[in-house]
């Protein structure tokens, strides 16, 4: 039987990549927030050559508006054996220029959605002792970044959420990693002139360029299928330090 993936903030960048990678191999549900007719192409384009991909609005940050996206997804599929918490927000500045709003913000999409998605799906994997998690962080959250300190602290957060449910559900045989990438060539670069992305390739980056997204894709995949690792963050980041 196939098994079926769910991936949050999957129409572009590196969720596009896996949902991209996984179609065809798994089934495959995707959310989408802003963009309702870019997740629709994909999800029609991937539909038509593979079957089994769908695309479901979500605000990760919303309890019911997870629910909802888990239950249509579960009405086509059946269950959900993979889930991938990809959706993020940017979040630049200055500490002493981050509102509280902001920082709220910021904890709300890349803390709150990882909860939300990962509590909905959860249940189920604990009662069929099956399952895996797989939350992309930052390499930020583990070195953390100036000028970044919201979005820094949020994406270490999504690590410590990772190292302690995996130990709380590996005896029932779900298992929780993170993947962590570094400066990865996605619309989150848009921040940056084509000057300070030349200057951390040459100076920040010892492999001297940017990362894809299908290079985090495989990274992804590669962790939710690894059947004994738990508990892992894995970067992906040219060594960015």
């Amino acid at each position: 039987m196939t098994k079926t993936l769910f991936i949050s903030g999957g129409s572009r960048g590196i969720g596009e990549a896996v949902v991209r990678l996984a179609a065809g191999r798994y089934n495959v549900a995707f959310t989408y927030f802003k963009n309702e007719e870019l997740a629709r192409n994909l999800a029609d384009e991937l539909d038509c050559k593979y079957g089994g991909v769908m695309c479901v609005y979500c605000d990760v940050r919303d309890e019911k508006s997870v629910l909802t996206a888990i239950e249509c997804a579960k009405k086509r599929f059946g269950k959900i054996d993979i889930l991938i918490n990809n959706a993020g927000t940017e979040c630049s500045g200055l500490l002493i220029d981050i509102t509280a709003k902001e920082w709220r913000e910021c904890f709300a999409v890349n803390v709150d959605g990882v909860f939300n998605l990962t509590k909905a799906v959860m249940g189920d994997m604990l009662s069929r002792k099956s399952g895996s998690v797989v939350n992309v962080s930052s390499v930020w959250g583990i070195h953390g970044a100036s000028n970044e300190v919201a979005y820094s602290a949020a994406k270490a957060a999504v690590i410590g959420f990772t190292k302690a449910l995996a130990k709380e559900t590996a005896p029932s045989g779900v298992r929780v990693n993170a993947v962590a990438p570094g400066a990865i060539d996605t619309d989150m670069m848009k921040f940056y002139s084509q000057e300070e992305i030349k200057a951390l390739c040459t100076d920040g980056i010892p492999l001297g360029r940017l990362g894809a997204s299908e290079e985090v894709a495989e990274a992804v995949l590669f962790v939710a299928e690894n059947a004994y690792m738990t508990g892992a963050t894995l970067s992906i980041d040219g060594l960015l330090r």
